[in-house]
Protein backbone atom coordinates (compact mmCIF):
# COMPACT_ATOMS: atom_id res chain seq x y z
CA UNK A 1 0.00 0.00 0.00
CA UNK A 2 0.94 3.51 -0.99
CA UNK A 3 1.86 5.46 2.09
CA UNK A 4 -0.41 8.64 1.73
CA UNK A 5 0.98 11.34 3.57
CA UNK A 6 -0.91 14.65 5.06
CA UNK A 7 0.40 17.19 6.94
CA UNK A 8 -1.56 19.83 9.21
CA UNK A 9 -1.30 22.97 11.18
CA UNK A 10 -3.38 25.30 12.41
CA UNK A 11 -3.19 29.61 12.74
CA UNK A 12 -4.62 32.33 14.81
CA UNK A 13 -4.02 31.17 17.90
CA UNK A 14 -2.81 34.00 19.63
CA UNK A 15 -4.58 36.29 17.82
CA UNK A 16 -7.47 38.60 19.95
CA UNK A 17 -10.04 37.85 17.79
CA UNK A 18 -12.11 35.51 15.06
CA UNK A 19 -11.63 32.10 15.14
CA UNK A 20 -8.73 29.10 14.55
CA UNK A 21 -7.84 28.12 11.97
CA UNK A 22 -6.09 24.49 10.48
CA UNK A 23 -5.48 23.33 7.21
CA UNK A 24 -4.81 19.81 6.16
CA UNK A 25 -2.54 18.78 2.79
CA UNK A 26 -2.18 16.32 1.23
CA UNK A 27 0.68 17.11 -1.65
CA UNK A 28 0.98 15.46 -5.41
CA UNK A 29 4.19 13.77 -5.97
CA UNK A 30 4.20 17.01 -8.52
CA UNK A 31 4.91 19.91 -6.21
CA UNK A 32 7.92 21.59 -5.69
CA UNK A 33 8.74 20.23 -2.41
CA UNK A 34 12.04 23.06 -2.13
CA UNK A 35 9.80 26.16 -2.36
CA UNK A 36 7.76 24.83 0.70
CA UNK A 37 8.76 27.14 3.98
CA UNK A 38 7.03 27.60 7.32
CA UNK A 39 4.45 30.53 6.53
CA UNK A 40 5.90 33.21 9.31
CA UNK A 41 9.22 33.22 7.25
CA UNK A 42 7.50 34.24 3.51
CA UNK A 43 5.91 37.25 2.46
CA UNK A 44 2.09 37.91 2.23
CA UNK A 45 2.26 37.68 -1.51
CA UNK A 46 4.41 34.33 -1.41
CA UNK A 47 2.37 33.23 1.29
CA UNK A 48 -0.70 34.05 -1.24
CA UNK A 49 1.10 32.61 -4.60
CA UNK A 50 2.40 29.57 -2.72
CA UNK A 51 -1.07 28.79 -1.04
CA UNK A 52 -2.42 28.84 -5.05
CA UNK A 53 0.11 26.66 -6.00
CA UNK A 54 -0.69 23.74 -3.17
CA UNK A 55 -4.35 24.16 -3.49
CA UNK A 56 -4.03 23.34 -7.52
CA UNK A 57 -1.60 20.30 -6.74
CA UNK A 58 -3.01 18.94 -3.51
CA UNK A 59 -5.81 17.65 -1.92
CA UNK A 60 -6.77 20.26 1.35
CA UNK A 61 -9.16 21.39 3.54
CA UNK A 62 -10.02 23.77 6.20
CA UNK A 63 -11.25 23.27 9.71
CA UNK A 64 -12.21 26.15 12.09
CA UNK A 65 -13.16 26.52 15.28
CA UNK A 66 -15.29 29.74 16.80
CA UNK A 67 -14.83 32.10 18.95
CA UNK A 68 -17.46 30.61 21.45
CA UNK A 69 -15.81 27.84 20.81
CA UNK A 70 -12.70 29.04 21.99
CA UNK A 71 -14.16 30.91 25.09
CA UNK A 72 -16.15 27.30 25.92
CA UNK A 73 -13.23 24.57 25.50
CA UNK A 74 -9.78 26.76 25.53
CA UNK A 75 -7.59 27.90 22.77
CA UNK A 76 -5.73 24.52 22.64
CA UNK A 77 -8.84 22.45 22.40
CA UNK A 78 -10.27 24.56 19.93
CA UNK A 79 -6.86 24.23 17.78
CA UNK A 80 -7.43 20.44 18.09
CA UNK A 81 -10.87 20.43 16.86
CA UNK A 82 -9.95 22.65 13.93
CA UNK A 83 -7.23 20.37 13.19
CA UNK A 84 -9.24 17.20 13.41
CA UNK A 85 -12.08 18.92 11.53
CA UNK A 86 -9.64 19.71 8.44
CA UNK A 87 -8.44 15.95 8.33
CA UNK A 88 -11.98 14.37 8.08
CA UNK A 89 -12.24 16.65 5.49
CA UNK A 90 -10.18 15.62 3.14
CA UNK A 91 -11.48 13.93 0.47
CA UNK A 92 -8.63 11.00 0.52
CA UNK A 93 -7.72 9.30 3.92
CA UNK A 94 -4.41 9.84 4.82
CA UNK A 95 -1.97 6.43 5.89
CA UNK A 96 0.27 9.21 8.23
CA UNK A 97 -1.11 12.48 9.28
CA UNK A 98 1.73 14.69 10.39
CA UNK A 99 1.15 17.47 13.36
CA UNK A 100 2.94 20.41 13.79
CA UNK A 101 3.47 20.60 17.40
CA UNK A 102 2.97 18.36 20.89
CA UNK A 103 -0.18 17.90 20.50
CA UNK A 104 -2.74 15.16 18.80
CA UNK A 105 -6.16 15.92 18.13
CA UNK A 106 -8.68 12.79 19.43
CA UNK A 107 -9.22 11.24 16.01
CA UNK A 108 -9.71 7.50 15.79
CA UNK A 109 -8.68 5.20 12.89
CA UNK A 110 -5.91 7.64 12.12
CA UNK A 111 -2.14 7.13 12.40
CA UNK A 112 -1.09 10.46 13.89
CA UNK A 113 2.27 11.73 14.84
CA UNK A 114 2.69 15.59 16.21
CA UNK A 115 5.94 17.12 15.26
CA UNK A 116 8.07 20.36 17.43
CA UNK A 117 8.73 22.49 14.42
CA UNK A 118 6.92 20.84 11.87
CA UNK A 119 6.40 23.62 9.99
CA UNK A 120 9.94 24.26 9.53
CA UNK A 121 10.92 20.50 8.53
CA UNK A 122 8.43 18.58 6.91
CA UNK A 123 7.21 19.72 3.52
CA UNK A 124 3.28 18.90 4.33
CA UNK A 125 3.07 20.99 7.48
CA UNK A 126 4.55 23.98 5.53
CA UNK A 127 1.77 23.22 3.03
CA UNK A 128 -0.94 23.23 5.66
CA UNK A 129 0.62 26.26 7.18
CA UNK A 130 0.74 28.31 4.63
CA UNK A 131 -3.27 27.64 3.29
CA UNK A 132 -4.15 28.29 7.17
CA UNK A 133 -2.74 31.15 7.31
CA UNK A 134 -3.83 32.67 3.76
CA UNK A 135 -7.51 31.42 4.42
CA UNK A 136 -7.69 33.01 8.07
CA UNK A 137 -5.68 36.37 6.36
CA UNK A 138 -8.80 36.58 4.09
CA UNK A 139 -11.13 35.50 6.53
CA UNK A 140 -9.78 38.80 8.92
CA UNK A 141 -9.72 40.90 6.04
CA UNK A 142 -13.05 40.41 5.32
CA UNK A 143 -13.76 41.43 9.26
CA UNK A 144 -11.32 44.90 8.63
CA UNK A 145 -13.54 45.99 5.99
CA UNK A 146 -16.46 45.87 7.85
CA UNK A 147 -15.40 46.41 11.18
CA UNK A 148 -13.65 49.75 10.63
CA UNK A 149 -11.16 51.17 13.29
CA UNK A 150 -8.99 47.87 14.56
CA UNK A 151 -6.65 47.58 11.28
CA UNK A 152 -7.07 43.70 11.44
CA UNK A 153 -6.51 43.80 7.62
CA UNK A 154 -2.82 44.63 9.18
CA UNK A 155 -2.55 43.22 12.10
CA UNK A 156 -4.78 39.80 11.60
CA UNK A 157 -6.47 40.63 15.30
CA UNK A 158 -2.93 40.42 17.20
CA UNK A 159 -2.45 42.31 20.13
CA UNK A 160 -0.21 44.90 18.49
CA UNK A 161 -0.28 48.48 19.60
CA UNK A 162 -2.39 49.69 17.19
CA UNK A 163 -5.31 47.24 17.87
CA UNK A 164 -5.19 47.41 21.64
CA UNK A 165 -5.36 51.37 20.64
CA UNK A 166 -8.67 50.98 19.08
CA UNK A 167 -9.66 48.28 21.58
CA UNK A 168 -9.64 51.50 24.06
CA UNK A 169 -11.10 54.21 21.63
CA UNK A 170 -13.89 51.67 19.20
CA UNK A 171 -14.52 49.18 22.36
CA UNK A 172 -14.49 45.35 21.75
CA UNK A 173 -16.91 43.51 19.20
CA UNK A 174 -18.68 40.61 19.03
CA UNK A 175 -15.10 38.86 16.67
CA UNK A 176 -13.46 39.64 20.30
CA UNK A 177 -12.28 36.61 22.38
CA UNK A 178 -13.66 37.83 25.59
CA UNK A 179 -11.78 35.10 27.50
CA UNK A 180 -8.32 36.64 26.37
CA UNK A 181 -6.27 39.08 28.26
CA UNK A 182 -6.28 41.45 27.45
CA UNK A 183 -9.74 41.67 26.56
CA UNK A 184 -11.35 40.07 29.40
CA UNK A 185 -10.46 43.30 31.96
CA UNK A 186 -12.11 45.48 29.29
Amino acid sequence: MNKIFAGVDEVGRGSLIGPVYAAAVILDKSVNLKILKDSKSLTQKKRKSLSDYIKKNSIWAIGKASVREIEKINILQASLLAMKRAIKKLKKKPSHVLIDGNKLPDLKNYNLKAIIKGDQKIPCISAASIVAKVSRDKFIATLSFKNKGYHWDQNFGYGTKQHLKAIKKLGITKHHRKTFSPIFKI
